[in-house]
């Protein structure tokens, strides 16, 4: 998927920018940003999503201009599947109406198809026996794969996941970093913002480093890590990885 942006910023209220001007212009299939928090690493993913508009700059892709205004952007949105932090999942709503809902309110499925579609992802994700059950019964690494199914259910072009794995015990977040690798192989393209740096690095053909709002490295995962250009990211890479066994 080709992206581009342009003199791309974002500040918000009171004058604090979180984005400096940023330009870029890559095919993109699978790439994680990275970089230290407060870096605006959350802030390009919204963008990039459609979920907030840039305060200046353009985004294209695939050659398309991305409008920034509310109804383009909801169109825009339907094309693509969102992850975050904390799932979003919808409290009162059992797992498999957590799929269906969107699919046949947003994507007009049927109530059927819904269904048939959101069981099919269930049993995928090792969840078929869980659909009755709501997010608080769930575990952390449950409620993740249910976002993830939710998110891929209509067969986005594609997915944005932001720290998917931030708030997860160790073998949840091994649970759910599988389940994007997976999705990789079969061709999903995804972007992630996350601080599991094995996972950025053998899973991510590219790397986005952001720090203080400004992309200060981009390139093959390999590269980056193997010989980092920037005293910054050789610093970040140096505390994230001190304690690697």
């Amino acid at each position: 998927m080709k992206i581009e942006f342009e003199n791309l910023s974002k500040q918000f209220e009171q004058g604090r920018r979180v984005l400096e001007p940023l330009d870029f212009s890559d095919d993109v299939h699978t790439m994680a940003i990275i970089g230290p928090s407060g870096g605006g690493k959350s802030t390009l993913l919204r963008i990039l999503g459609g979920l907030i508009a840039p305060t200046t700059g353009i985004l294209r892709v695939n050659g398309e201009t991305v409008e920034t205004n509310e109804a383009a952007l909801q169109k825009y949105r339907r094309k693509l599947g969102f992850v975050f932090q904390q799932g979003g999942l919808f409290r009162h709503m059992n797992a498999r109406a957590n799929i269906t809902t969107p699919l046949e309110r947003v994507h007009g499925f049927s109530r059927e198809e819904a269904c048939e579609r959101a069981m099919e992802l269930l049993e995928r994700f090792g969840l078929k026996d869980d659909w009755k059950k709501k997010p608080a019964e769930l575990s952390g690494g449950q409620q993740q794969r249910v976002a993830i199914a939710r998110a891929v259910a209509a067969k986005p072009r594609l997915l944005l996941l932001d720290e998917p794995t931030s708030a997860l015990d160790p073998e949840y977040t091994t649970e759910v970093l599988d389940i994007v690798h997976e999705l990789k192989e079969e061709g999903m393209d995804f972007i992630i913002v996350t601080h599991e740096m094995g996972f950025a690095r053998h899973a991510c053909d590219k790397i986005a480093f952001l720090c203080e709002g400004t992309l200060m490295e981009y390139g093959e995962s390999e590269r980056i890590f193997a010989r980092p250009e920037t005293e910054n990211l050789r610093r970040f890479l140096g505390k994230l990885l001190q304690w690697n066994v």
